[in-house]
């Protein structure tokens, strides 16, 4: 079978090299037992390869099973990949096959493979190594013997970096690379999926297709297209639908492309003032910071006034103000007791004296990973116990405040 037949088989339209090559890579990797890593944007119909895979390998009469790990909820995912005994968690009222369990002898295709847990990113990695795994809640060793394909639309080399996905288990899993690519890099097959997409919508509703004239072509071919084939599709869906005239002018056409093009937009630019924080500890960082430059400020004001030959009884360091300054950062994760607040009592006249000891307040350590332990057990404690809402109040997601529960020991 040659490539415009497979393209013919599974509806694949283009016929740009980067699309030929990703296509003859997977008929030729696909008799061989090895593991495959898809690695390209939403939107770019990833979902095909695999099933190019299964088709001409040895397995193609065994089960395919696509799961798409990103959709799954963590607390569950293990179970539906590995199965549980009976009793393992609540609501397990009887026992449950797994997909590897269920795919023994097929192809089992893991779309968004980057959303998986660290526990389970160890799981699998056995799978990988020595066709064995465990149900959950259950001490027997299975066997099973599947064909692993993967895809990820992350940078997974960044996500190593910070520690959200495994190293061993990306180079077992990335055997094979199959790279597709963008539809911004190959414009001389988005007019070819817009006709194709125009024919398919025009017998599914049963109305003239939609044309283009030379103008709208241009801008369609110009278009950057982040959300790929994906978002060519619903655009020429809702043309379609909502246009009575069947020719495509380019004002209609710029109508229905977002205005967010980042190909017509300016470089961006950063001041020397504007930080990117690639984690929640460098925000947690930069609050505290931000908060002592807050009340170093508000102690320069108050010496700048009485300085200036004003009575201290004349200085009305009103509450409010004070606590508009002392909040203006973080309302409730900090510890409100970090810092002493300014005692207002130190500006009677009697006690004029001594204001020096305005300047003085007492700071708790900054130690980083004290601070977020702190923060994370007053969270857990807020919600009892419930981390999606403990997620929520810390701004991270539950799988982060999982992990860092499980890292830091925390009860």
């Amino acid at each position: 079978m040659n490539i415009q037949q497979i393209k013919q088989r599974f509806g694949i339209i283009g016929n740009a090299e980067g699309l030929n090559r990703a296509i003859e890579v997977a008929v030729q990797v696909a008799p061989t037992d090895l593991s495959v890593l898809i690695i390209g944007e939403s939107g770019t119909g990833k979902e095909i390869f695999p099933q190019i895979i299964h088709h001409f390998s040895a397995r193609k009469h065994g089960k395919y099973i696509a799961v798409n790990c990103g959709a799954i909820p963590e607390g569950t995912i293990d179970s539906e990949l590995f199965g549980h005994e009976k009793g393992a968690f609540t609501g397990a009222l009887a026992d449950r096959k797994g997909y590897f369990e269920e795919a023994d002898g097929g192809t089992i295709f893991l779309d968004e493979i980057g959303e998986l847990p660290l526990s389970t990113q160890i799981r699998l990695l056995r799978v990988l190594e020595a066709g064995e795994f465990m149900k959950v809640g259950s001490s027997k060793v299975l066997k099973t013997d599947v064909r692993v394909v993967a895809a990820t639309n992350l940078d997974i080399s960044r996500a190593i970096e910070q520690g959200d996905f495994r190293e061993d288990l990306y180079y077992r899993l990335n055997t094979v690379p199959i790279s597709i690519m963008s539809l911004r890099r190959k414009k001389e097959d988005v007019y070819l999926l817009f006709r194709k997409f125009s024919s398919d919508f025009a017998e599914r509703y049963r109305m003239p297709p939609i044309r283009l004239n030379a103008e709208a072509q241009k801008i369609l071919e110009d278009y950057r297209w982040p959300g790929n084939v994906r978002q060519l599709k619903n655009i020429t869906e809702q043309i379609s639908v909502i246009e009575q005239e069947r020719v495509i002018t380019a004002e209609v056409m710029r109508r229905y492309l977002p205005a967010d093009d980042s190909t017509h937009l300016p470089a961006l630019y950063k001041t020397k003032d504007e930080k990117n924080f690639s984690n929640e500890r460098e925000i947690l960082y930069q609050v505290l910071f931000d908060m002592k430059k807050d009340i170093t400020d508000l102690k320069k004001l108050v010496f700048d006034l009485m300085g200036n030959g004003n009575h201290p009884s004349d200085v009305k360091l009103d509450t409010q103000i004070f606590n508009t300054l002392y909040h203006k950062k973080v309302a409730d994760p900090v510890n409100p007791e970090s810092l002493r607040r300014v005692n207002h009592d130190t500006f009677t006249p009697e006690k004029q004296s001594n204001i020096e000891d305005t300047e003085e307040y007492i700071e708790e350590s900054l130690s980083l990973q004290e601070k977020e332990i702190e923060f994370i057990k007053k969270a857990l404690e807020k919600h009892r116990g419930k981390r999606k809402y403990a997620a929520e109040e810390l701004g991270i997601s539950e799988r982060t405040l999982y992990r860092k529960i499980k890292e830091y020991g925390i009860n």
